[in-house]
């Protein structure tokens, strides 16, 4: 039991069994577990006590589980809950709808422990991280404001100041005026320690130019700049020492015949920043883009396409017979299979251009941007081909004695009548038609205007 875990996560299901299932499940991890039988108690209790989290079945009576996600969202007080459907693998489960309403992921009856955990983790990170990004931004921003609405205070906090503060005279070419250094006329104790030095070392001095360049960010011209045009200077930028790499937010203002700088060591934010992006855009198991990384990058990869009058495809493939893999394999076994095959795909497309991206359990879509039919049929060929000669062995599969997937495919040259959603409807419909058909091939949508 992880006893630092406090998170309250609220499951809604018609059926007693599932709730206790799922209730033991959490309780065992130190999760607070609420329940509700029906979408409208859920709706109440969410009224009374706004949970961290919430795993929502789809089929209820009275109130579904997407009008029940719908009204959540639709609710200004309670539009942050992420939420989780709940789907059994025989039931209708219309995907594009469900996110469409706003959930942000989905899980399969009957559950799966480690994967219900991981993907509960998962979001409750992410929410959790939000919150401690937007408290320090605020910080910042409060603390940059004491620090604008008077600079006469700046001489008495130089030395208290855990910020960085100098003030810089500009020194000119006495034929052509043009900048030529910055001699130093205030610094505290922090700017200086960033190289290496004592205040009276730089105060007085021309050596600014070459302290900036270590930055490279072209500091030296974005002064003058600032100087030259009184127009403000906001940047982070980032200083290699040895092997420390430290970032920092500068602020510099036209000063007179010169700038005023503050610098925040903001190295911390900036790991908080990049950990944040990994998570909210990276699929914890398999390492590939997730399926928010997908939703943008195929709305940008439509709109550019749109634009150039380009072709762009999307690939949904499946692993065949996934169930049954995990059933005899085991689901550690099951997790390594797709890791395996999230590589195959990566190997396969174009790194600069394309996106594979883990579309929800074992279903994968690739965005290629650019690529007519044809070469999106010879990735295919090749992705199966990679597929085969890694001959992962799946003894339940009833066609193949290795591992094999189904592809669905669609191409089009995007258009203002169109939107991405469609592109995904239709490469989901191809995915049916080949598991129809025997799985273990393609099947290419025939006509991007039909619905």
């Amino acid at each position: 039991m992880n006893k630092d875990v406090s998170e309250t996560i609220l499951i809604v299901d018609d059926q007693i069994a599932n709730l206790k299932v799922l209730a033991t499940m959490l309780e065992k991890e130190g999760y607070q577990v609420r329940k509700a039988i029906d979408g409208e108690t859920a709706l109440i209790a969410i009224e009374n006590y706004i949970p961290n989290l919430i795993l929502l079945d789809i089929k209820m009576p009275d109130l579904d589980g997407y009008e029940v996600c719908q009204r959540i969202k639709n609710n200004p007080q309670t539009q942050s809950i992420p939420i989780i459907f709940i789907s059994a693998l025989n039931e209708v489960f219309d995907k594009v709808k469900a996110f469409e309403v706003g959930g942000i992921d989905y899980i399969n009856k009957p559950f799966q422990e480690e994967e219900v955990l991981v993907r509960i983790k998962s979001q409750l990170t992410i929410q959790q991280q939000q919150k401690l990004l937007r408290k320090e931004i605020q910080y910042r921003q409060e603390t940059e404001a004491i620090l604008y609405q008077s600079r006469a205070l700046i001489a008495s906090i130089l030395n208290a100041s855990t910020d960085g503060i100098a003030a810089l005279q500009a020194v000119r070419n006495n034929r052509t005026g043009d900048i030529v250094d910055f001699s130093c006329i205030v610094v505290n104790p922090v700017i200086a320690a960033t190289f290496n030095r004592e205040p009276d070392e730089l105060l007085g001095k021309l050596v600014i130019k070459m302290f900036l360049n270590k930055f490279k960010h072209n500091l030296f011209a974005d002064f003058v700049k600032v100087v030259e045009t009184g127009k403000p200077l906001e940047k982070d930028i980032c200083l290699t020492n040895q092997e420390e790499v430290e970032w920092y937010h500068l602020i510099v203002v036209k000063l007179g015949d010169g700038v005023a700088i503050t610098a925040r060591n903001i190295t911390e934010r900036k790991n908080l920043e990049f950990k944040l992006n990994y998570l909210a855009n990276i699929d914890g198991l398999t390492g590939i883009a997730n399926r928010r990384n997908f939703d943008q990058t195929l709305q940008k990869k439509w709109e550019c396409c749109q634009r150039n009058q380009q072709p762009l495809s999307l690939i949904l493939a499946d692993i065949d017979y996934f169930k049954g893999y995990n059933d005899r394999y085991g689901h550690i076994a099951g997790d390594d299979c797709l890791k395996k095959v999230a590589q195959i795909i990566s190997s396969c497309i174009r790194e600069s251009l394309d996106l594979v991206a883990r579309f929800g359990g074992e279903e994968f879509g690739i965005i290629l941007a650019n690529l007519d039919q044809d070469g999106v049929i010879t990735l295919v060929k090749s992705l199966q081909d990679q597929v085969n000669l890694a001959a992962i062995p799946h003894e339940k599969s009833p066609i193949n004695p290795t591992l094999s997937l189904s592809f669905g495919i669609v191409t089009c040259i995007p258009t203002s009548q169109h939107q991405p959603l469609e592109l995904i409807k239709l490469a989901d419909q191809s995915l049916y038609y080949a598991k129809e058909k025997g799985r273990n091939q393609y099947v290419i949508a025939t006509n991007f205007n039909s619905e």
